[in-house]
Order: structure tokens, then sequence, then C-alpha cells
């Protein structure tokens, strides 16, 4: 009898993981705070669509994107992923860290912004819009407070910019916009 609850308590767990999407960034490291950062983009309407020009089917734009400030931020950092890619991992468009702590703003279009930038899903420098190869997508704008700038060189990876804000954010927000592949 024990045998046949722990079997199907497993099989229970492995159906209700299965077919799930890859953990974005913000699901794998903890904030102090339980109180959300407010995020914004001019690029997320209010139907959720990124807007064209942002993604790499249009002017491949870095969105612009607000949030509100945290008591004790000493530095940001923003990340953008795709969830939704095939692949064992969310597909990056966008990681940029060390912003600093009196910017709450990036501009439409900016590089860096005093910051440091890792490598996207195609393995350059920066920003790469959204790019879904069939279907919609969900893409997770992502701002993290920091207590402190990481001490990680430019072009480092997800996982490495993953590892270095564990411990060190204060609050965390994001945005969720959607692209759908053109027909």
């Amino acid at each position: 009898m024990r045998t046949r609850l722990t079997l199907a308590i497993a099989l229970t767990l492995a159906a209700g993981t299965a077919g799930a999407a890859p953990a974005v960034v913000l699901a794998r490291v903890g904030a102090r705070s339980a109180t959300p950062i407010a995020v914004q983009s001019a690029a997320i309407g209010a139907d959720r669509r990124f807007a064209a020009r942002n993604t790499a089917f249009g002017a491949d734009l870095s969105p612009e994107v607000n949030w509100s400030p945290v008591a004790g931020a000493h530095a940001w950092a923003v990340v953008l992923e795709d969830p939704d890619a095939p692949g064992a991992r969310p597909f990056v468009h966008w990681l940029v860290w060390n912003i600093p702590a009196k910017v709450t703003r990036l501009a439409e279009g900016v590089t860096a912004a005093g910051a440091l930038q890792g490598r996207n899903g195609r393995g350059g420098l920066g920003y790469w819009g959204p790019h879904p190869p069939s279907g919609a997508h969900r893409y997770y704008l992502q701002v993290f407070a920091l207590d402190a700038p990481l001490s990680l060189a430019a072009g480092a990876d997800r996982d490495a910019l993953a590892a270095a804000l564990r411990g060190h954010v204060l609050a965390s927000g994001e945005v969720v916009g959607v692209v759908t592949a053109p027909r």
C-alpha cells in the first residue's frame, strides 16, 4: 500500500510539472521585501502586446522601462527573457546590471546607461528583441533593486547573473508582454 501511495504521489507531481515553462530569473532569486517594485514599459500596451519596434521583427530597440524607487537600493538589474522558447531554459533577450542607484528609467534604445550588459540567447552582448519562432510567447521584463553593485564582469550569462543576484536583491518586480510571430 505504501509503495502504491508513493508511486501515485510521484506520478501526480510529475504530471503537474510536465510542460511547465522554465523558471525566469525572478523566480530563482529571492527578494528581501515582499512588496514588489512597480514596473512599467511604454513598449507593452494595455493589451500586453509588445510594440513591434521593440522586437527583432521591427527596429529591435530595447524597450523603455521605468520602475518605482526602493529605499536603500545601491544599483539595479534588468532582465528580459522568454520562458516559452523551446528548450530547458528561458531564452535570454537582455541582461543589464549595475544600473546606477539614482536611475529609475531606461529610455528606449538605450545601450547601457552606465551599466554592464550580459550575453543574450544569440551569444551577443546587449539587447536582442523578442522573436518567437511561432505562435505567441510571453516576455518577462524584470527589475531588481540591489543592496550593492554586483561584482560581475560584462558579458556574463544568465546563470552567472542569477548567482550574483542571490542575497543582494532588496525587491523585485516585473511586467509581462506578449509577441506573436508574424504569419
